[in-house]
């Protein structure tokens, strides 16, 4: 192994692959309610789901999980999906589409660096939507590092971009 390797910085997570019970289901969640296109299906049991006709950023599946039940909340896994949205706006938009289907939020965070809304899809995996502020509002600690926090979102505050 490499000593003292840092990761380039235009490294970007690509794509999440995830396994679901239902895929229609699924369909209907992140392309019906979140907005993602259908890019391509892989017979009956994948599709492959992208924001502005990338070849993917979300496969899902159910090859190994087809009828089957939620993964445990307390075991090893995926913690929740980032999807990053460009604008305050956009997030906005997106969480009054989520109010207006009455799709519940499991919270609601401000974290200096971003603002985010937290939900389960329908298979349970955890989903986060956020948008970062820019690096230069981030909040820095004394010697420089960023310091990040979870205080409240003002979800009000936040639909008053829609205005």
């Amino acid at each position: 192994m490499a000593e003292n390797y840092t990761i380039p910085a235009g490294t970007h997570i690509g794509h999440v692959h995830l396994k679901v019970a239902d895929l229609q289901r699924a369909l209907d969640f992140y392309c019906g309610l979140l907005g993602f296109e259908l890019i391509t299906m892989y017979g009956e049991q994948a599709a492959f789901i992208s924001a502005g006709g990338y070849h993917h950023h979300i496969g899902l599946n159910t090859w190994y999980s087809k009828d089957a039940p939620p993964a445990p909340v307390r075991s090893a896994g995926l913690f929740h999906t980032a999807i990053l949205y460009p604008t305050r706006k956009d997030l906005a938009t997106i969480y009054k589409r989520l109010t207006d289907a009455q799709y519940p939020l499991t919270g609601a965070s401000d974290h200096g660096v971003s603002e985010a809304l937290y939900l389960n899809d329908p298979d349970q995996n955890g989903v986060e939507l956020y948008w970062d502020r820019p690096r230069e509002e981030w909040p820095k600690n004394a010697d420089g590092s960023i310091e990040m926090y979870t205080h409240h979102l003002d979800l009000d505050g936040l639909l008053k971009e829609l205005a």
